[in-house]
């Protein structure tokens, strides 16, 4: 596991995740295989989750994918909660306290901060990546910026 936060000031160490995530999606485009090895990828190379997995877009309803962790919520509306807010504005959504959040959905009540990424693919929002922490305040924009990185690599490598 890497601790990202000592590994290179963080984005050093989302460089070297980027890297293995490239490898390890090579040879592979189909989505449901893709999606459950990077969920998987992320819950064990990244500290302090309890949660790393896919809602995906079914008829603008994000609907429960690939993840590790805990059970989840399977159906969440657009604009409801982090993902759905993460969903309907086609923004990354990094909360410290997610129980400070209108509308918070308590899927998981050790969670405590969240960042959501909506996949976005020629124009059409395919769902979003979701990761959960126990710890508040977990993700930093330099967690944001390399995570982005991240789902624009799978994207990139897998047909969706």
């Amino acid at each position: 596991m890497i601790d990202l936060q000592k590994a290179g000031a963080g984005l050093g160490g989302y460089a070297l995740l980027a890297a293995q995530l490239e490898s390890l999606l090579a040879d592979e485009r189909d989505f449901i295989a893709n999606a459950a090895q990077f969920s998987a990828f992320l819950y064990s190379q990244v500290e302090d989750l309890n949660w790393a997995g896919f809602y995906l877009n079914r008829n603008e309803e994000l609907v429960l994918g690939p993840f590790q962790g805990q059970i989840a919520c399977v159906r969440i509306a657009f604009g409801r909660g982090v993902c759905g807010t993460a969903a309907s504005t086609r923004q990354t959504q990094r909360v410290e306290d997610v129980h400070a959040f209108p509308g918070h959905i308590a899927c998981d009540s050790a969670s405590n901060s969240e960042v959501v990424i909506p996949l976005v693919k020629k124009g059409r929002l395919i769902g979003v990546l979701d990761l959960d922490s126990p710890k508040l305040a977990r993700f930093t924009e330099q967690d944001q910026v390399g995570l982005e990185r991240l789902a624009e690599i799978f994207l990139r490598l897998t047909d969706c």
